[in-house]
């Protein structure tokens, strides 16, 4: 049995994650694929206590080196438990976030030198990357008021723009170093069109056989 597929799904707050995720997820079930569709802090029982703790608004005094553990933890146990099962048995893996958003939240935003999460990505991954990662863009601002409008925010969304601005960039930084990997796609865009790209984006590995 070959292995399945394994998409991340990345962007700042209020890019539109979520509703687009069930349109990917359909794309990739029509076209006869078995899929788990999970995210990031999360996605376990365990990482989902860890997600809790993590966006809680009531941590506002967290260590950025203890958010970076967390996030790792959460994804070590992720990866082992859900993860590499899926993919082990031939399955699809569509997942909102993955250690690009660490990249970007807790590097860019954070200032955690890049190579602290190097070292933890090799330890936790073993080599382990997504085949197709899409990038959901648009300037923060947009994304924020989008976000302020459908929840109290979490203690992520609570930080000053300039925060998110290093995120986007971080973000857009990653796909530059890796464009066989990356798509970004302008998500101020009508939805249609978003879905549109997203539907072309993911053509090469639904029309690939396994």
């Amino acid at each position: 049995m070959s292995r399945g597929r394994f998409i991340t799904v990345e962007g700042g707050e209020g890019v539109g994650k979520t509703t687009n995720m069930d349109y990917i997820a359909g794309l990739i079930r029509a076209a006869g694929h078995s899929l788990q569709c999970t995210r990031e802090p999360g996605g376990t029982p365990l990482g989902e206590r860890l997600r809790a703790i993590l966006l809680d608004a009531g941590h506002r005094e967290m260590d950025s080196t203890c958010e970076l553990l967390l996030m790792f933890a959460a994804r070590a146990q992720h990866l082992a438990e859900r993860i590499r099962p899926a993919l082990a048995r031939g399955e699809w893996v569509l997942c909102d976030r993955f250690t690009d958003a660490t990249y970007a939240y807790q590097g860019y935003g954070r200032g955690v030198p890049l190579a602290h999460i190097e070292t933890l990505e090799r330890m936790v991954q073993q080599g382990l990357q997504p085949d197709l990662t899409l990038i959901l863009d648009m300037p923060p601002a947009l994304g924020l008021q989008r976000a302020g409008e459908r929840s109290a925010p979490d203690r992520f969304e609570r930080e000053q723009l300039a925060f998110f601005e290093r995120v986007r960039e971080g973000y857009l930084a990653r796909a530059r170093e890796a464009p066989g990997r990356y798509r970004v796609i302008d998500a101020t865009r009508a939805l249609p069109q978003v879905q549109a790209e997203l539907r072309e984006a993911l053509r090469p590995l639904l029309e690939t056989p396994e």
